[in-house]
């Protein structure tokens, strides 16, 4: 018993830092109505996971540089980032706070949180669908990383440029990330 209590005392939560070069959270967005799926991600955020294995609970907090957004194509990246779509210029963030929940067989499945993104704030649910962690062995320091997928509705968020011409506002998240531990 003294070996377990000692054990239950020394573990404790353990901060990882997302690494910029392996975290990319990118989108599919309709364009035009059904015509095609256009698919972009933002090349620049930064944050942390802090991961209680242990205890089955954590938390995430991330920082998108929404003017980093990147469609493959300049034309539609300078649109995107205008006063009609994000308008960096006022709202140059976005931001992602949330608690790692339902765990099975001792990982989180979902992160259930807060997205706030063009001044508008509304909670959406990340579903989790690979999480692992081990040690890296070019780091030889243990990272953490995780697959995870949401939609949302873009207009929710004041982002409906498009829906005039018929846009589905539907948005489907899909988040490459990796943190590692400090």
């Amino acid at each position: 018993v003294g070996a377990l209590v000692s054990a239950a005392a020394t573990a404790a939560p353990v901060t990882y830092t997302l690494d910029p070069n392996h975290t990319y959270p990118s989108f599919e967005a309709d364009h035009f109505g059904g015509l095609s799926v256009w698919r972009g991600k933002f090349r620049t955020s930064s944050g942390s996971v802090i991961y209680d294995k242990e205890g089955q609970k954590g938390e995430v907090n991330v920082s998108i540089d929404a003017a980093s957004i990147d469609f493959g194509h300049d034309k539609m990246n300078e649109h995107a980032r205008g006063e009609q779509m994000f308008d960096v210029a006022k709202f140059p963030t976005a931001t992602y706070t949330g608690k790692l929940v339902a765990f099975q067989d001792g990982h989180p499945t979902q992160v259930e949180g807060q997205l706030t993104m063009h001044g508008v704030t509304k909670p959406v649910t990340l579903k989790i669908n690979r999480f692992l962690c081990k040690i890296n062995p070019m780091l030889q320091r243990e990272v953490c990383g995780a697959d995870a997928e949401a939609t949302i509705n873009r207009a929710d968020f004041g982002v409906s440029y498009g829906q005039a011409y018929g846009f589905d506002m539907t948005v489907t998240l899909r988040i490459q990330v990796e943190g590692v531990r400090q």
